[in-house]
C-alpha cells in the first residue's frame, strides 16, 4: 500500500499547484489589464487616456505616476531592489520613477527588476492599430486586441473592426484548394480550409490544441462555431460606392434609399420578374 500523505505533504502539493497557476495566469493576462495600458485621468485637463509619463493633450506631468511594469504608485521598500536607496522613507511622484519606456510612453519605477525587464517584455512593443496604422505615440487612447484575429486596435476603431472582422474574403465558404466545405476558418487570413488541406505534411500537431493556419500560422477555429459571412453574401451588403449603386445577387440597390423604402422596392422588382416570366410562358 502507498504511504499515507501527511498534512504537511498535502499543503506543499497544494502550494505547488497554486504557484503553477499563478505563473500561467501571468502569461495569459489580457492587454487591457497591463499597468502600461491602464486608464489614466489627467490632473490638469481631466481627460481620460492611457497611462503616460506626460499628458497627451496638455503635456502636463502627473502628480502620482504609475509604474508601467509593476503598477505601483508608491515605493515602500518591500522588495529591497531599489536603485536609489531611501531607507525608512516612502517615495512617490518623481522620487519613485527611474525611466520612461520608449514603447508604451509610461514611467518605470526605480526598482532594479522593473528597469531591467520591462523594455524586453513590454506588451506594446509592436502596438500599431490594424485599421488606422497609428502607434502609441500617435494617439492618446488605450490599445486593445481583436478577440477574433488578435491584431492590435486603437480605442477609436476597436468596436468597428470587431463588428466586421468575421467576414471571409471569398465568394463562398468552400476550401481554397478544393471544392469541399471549409470546416476551419482563419480569422486573420479570412479564408476557409477543409479537413485535408488545413494540415501540412511533415508538421506535428499537438493534441487538444487548435490547428494553426497553413498560410500564416494563426490558430484556426471551426466555422460552425463562428458567425462567419462572406463579402459577396446577402448578409454583407456594402452600400456607398462612388457611383451610388450596388448589385447584390441581381438586385439593383440605391445607396441613398432608406431602409423603410428598400423593402417595397425589392417586392416591386420581384413582382415584375414574376409577371414577365408568366407572360413569356403564355
Amino acid at each position: 500500500m502507498p504511504k499515507k500523505k501527511t498534512g504537511q505533504r498535502k499543503k506543499a502539493e497544494k502550494q505547488k499547484l497554486r504557484q503553477k497557476e499563478i505563473r500561467t495566469a501571468k502569461d495569459n493576462v489580457t492587454l487591457a489589464k497591463y499597468p502600461s495600458n491602464s486608464a489614466m485621468e489627467c490632473d490638469k485637463c481631466q481627460r481620460k487616456q492611457k497611462n503616460r509619463a506626460f499628458c497627451y493633450f496638455c503635456q502636463s506631468l502627473q502628480r502620482l505616476p504609475q509604474c508601467a511594469h509593476c503598477g505601483k504608485v508608491k515605493c515602500m521598500l518591500k522588495t529591497g531592489d531599489c536603485v536609489i536607496r531611501h531607507a525608512g522613507v516612502f517615495t512617490t511622484g518623481l522620487g519613485m520613477v527611474g525611466a520612461i519606456c520608449d514603447f508604451c510612453e509610461a514611467w518605470v519605477c526605480h526598482g532594479r527588476r522593473c528597469l531591467q525587464s520591462h523594455a524586453c517584455t513590454c506588451p506594446l512593443q509592436d502596438a500599431v492599430c490594424i485599421e488606422c496604422e497609428r502607434g502609441v505615440w500617435d494617439h492618446g487612447g488605450r490599445i486593445f486586441r481583436c478577440s477574433f484575429c488578435s491584431n492590435f486596435l486603437c480605442e477609436d476603431d476597436q468596436f468597428e473592426h470587431q463588428a466586421s472582422c468575421q467576414v471571409l474574403e471569398s465568394e463562398s465558404f468552400k476550401c481554397q484548394s478544393c471544392n469541399k466545405l471549409g470546416q476551419y476558418s482563419c480569422l486573420r487570413c479570412k479564408t476557409c480550409y477543409c479537413e485535408d488541406h488545413v494540415r501540412r505534411k511533415g508538421f506535428k500537431y499537438e493534441k487538444n490544441k487548435p490547428i494553426p493556419c497553413p498560410k500564416c500560422g494563426y490558430e484556426t477555429s471551426q466555422t460552425k462555431d463562428l458567425s462567419m459571412s462572406n463579402v459577396f453574401g446577402l448578409q454583407f451588403l456594402r452600400i456607398g460606392r462612388p457611383n451610388g449603386t450596388e448589385f447584390c445577387n441581381g438586385l439593383l440597390v440605391l445607396s441613398r434609399v432608406s431602409s423603410t423604402l428598400l423593402f417595397p422596392c425589392v417586392c416591386a422588382v420581384l413582382l415584375c420578374m414574376v409577371s414577365t416570366s408568366s407572360e413569356a410562358r403564355a
